[in-house]
């Protein structure tokens, strides 16, 4: 039944992306009108509605045989944003040139958007029954963005226009275009032709993020072994202070050779150590599947990860996807614009143990003047990493995305839910 269902389902929605796609608004009245009259004029005795099924079915073969026959050839190139963001509309230029011999009118431009149809293992696993309303749910959790059909202007032969296309981004991933499509109406404005033009393109949709309050998180700075050279990745050496006289076990790799040259003895050149803080931001991804609980902690993360001062400290953005991964941002690593891009690839895993990241994030607790810890849910796992955090002495801000409400909860726990984050926020 399941493997039936899905065939049926893909079939229809299918059908219905045709459908739309190639009718204009006059045909599709046109068809409505045809499906009312075959409906009604199945007795020719009793009705004559047979006869304007007849007339509306000479109307639209010969609509469709002038639309096959009118296909002129298009150019089209695209100027995309680097990023946009989720929840946001966006907008962004197309250049369209008419390569035939002859004019065209009446055309529109419609992208080609990665096919939204769930898989069969996805359509499997996520619903208890088969349903299509089930599967018109699966497939719009899969459309990352909807872009507008967007009109174009007559053109001649060789001639070019630029249009602005408009869209608006649904939730955070990556956008994939596979290409473009030029369609052209017929000369009865009931059918149209469509010219699909390959053109493979991509757009980074970043997490929605939240405005926060001025923070000044605490902790002190903390020695960072390599220092800024390090951050920057240029090496090993501390940062340069001063010069002082050679003395017996100097590595020669110190010595200042113009200052040699010119006194006639051997001078070094002496560096300090490197102090500086280093914040943790944490993101717990352990949950059974996408939902509004984790998007709502990623646009969380976000937030931090775009309003953290970076210039004289450092940020390690940690969670756990097919491994552990920690993304450094500050002082000559990535920028904050990067964590945006990998927050927006943040998935579930749900195959993997809460420990992973339990022992990542303390493996790192040294080095670290605060951290940041963003969970999904209030377990024991949770509670452990917390507890053991806060009994070494590190800065802790634990914020928990979550629907429920939290018994017994501690005082230095912020429950924030979903749909009302910001105002969560304010409060911090």
């Amino acid at each position: 039944m399941w493997r039936w269902s899905y065939r049926l389902f893909s079939a229809v929605s299918g059908a219905w992306f045709w459908i739309r796609r190639r009718f204009t608004g006059a045909g599709f009245l046109a068809l409505g009108a045809l499906v009312t009259a075959g409906a009604l004029g199945i007795d020719t005795n009793q009705t004559l509605a047979y006869q304007i099924f007849t007339f509306l079915c000479a109307l639209l073969a010969a609509a469709m045989l002038a639309a096959l026959l009118l296909r002129p050839k298009f150019e089209v190139a695209r100027i995309l944003p680097r990023m946009i963001t989720a929840g946001q509309a966006f907008d962004y230029r197309v250049l369209v040139k008419n390569l035939g011999t002859r004019p065209a009118d009446g055309l529109a431009l419609l992208e080609d958007l990665c096919d939204p149809r769930p898989a069969f293992a996805e359509f499997r696993s996520a619903l208890r029954f088969p349903s299509y309303r089930g599967w018109w749910r699966l497939t719009m959790r899969n459309e990352v963005a909807h872009i507008d059909e967007t009109a174009l202007p007559a053109l001649s032969p060789r001639a070019e226009a630029e249009v602005r296309v408009r869209g608006r981004a649904y939730r955070r991933g990556t956008l994939r275009l596979e290409g473009a499509t030029v369609a052209r109406a017929d000369p009865l404005g009931l059918i149209r032709s469509l010219t699909r033009i390959g053109l493979p393109d991509k757009l980074i949709v970043l997490p929605r993020r939240y405005g926060l309050p001025r923070l000044a998180l605490p902790g002190a700075r903390r020695y960072q072994h390599g220092g800024v050279t390090l951050a920057a990745s240029v090496g090993e050496s501390e940062e340069f202070m001063s010069l002082r006289d050679y003395r017996p076990g100097d590595p020669l790799q110190r010595i200042h050779w113009k200052s040699y040259a010119r006194s006639g003895k051997p001078v070094v050149k002496e560096y300090q150590d490197e102090f500086f803080e280093r914040h943790a931001l944490v993101l717990d991804t352990f949950t059974e599947r996408d939902g509004a609980v984790l998007e709502e902690a990623v646009s969380l993360a976000a937030s931090f990860a775009c309003t953290l001062d970076t210039q004289e400290s450092l940020l390690d953005l940690m969670f756990v996807g097919t491994e552990s991964y920690c993304y450094t941002a500050g002082r000559g690593q990535l920028q904050q614009g990067s964590l945006l891009e990998i927050l927006s690839g943040v998935r579930p895993s749900a195959d993997r143990a809460f420990r992973r990241l339990h022992d990542a994030v303390l493996a790192r607790r040294t080095a670290l003047s605060g951290c940041i810890l963003i969970l999904l849910a209030w377990d024991e796992a949770r509670q452990a990493l917390a507890r053991a955090l806060r009994q070494s002495g590190l800065p802790l801000m634990v914020l928990l995305v979550s629907e429920r409400d939290i018994e017994a909860a501690p005082a230095w726990l912020r429950v924030l839910v979903p749909g009302k984050i910001e105002e969560g926020l304010s409060r911090l």
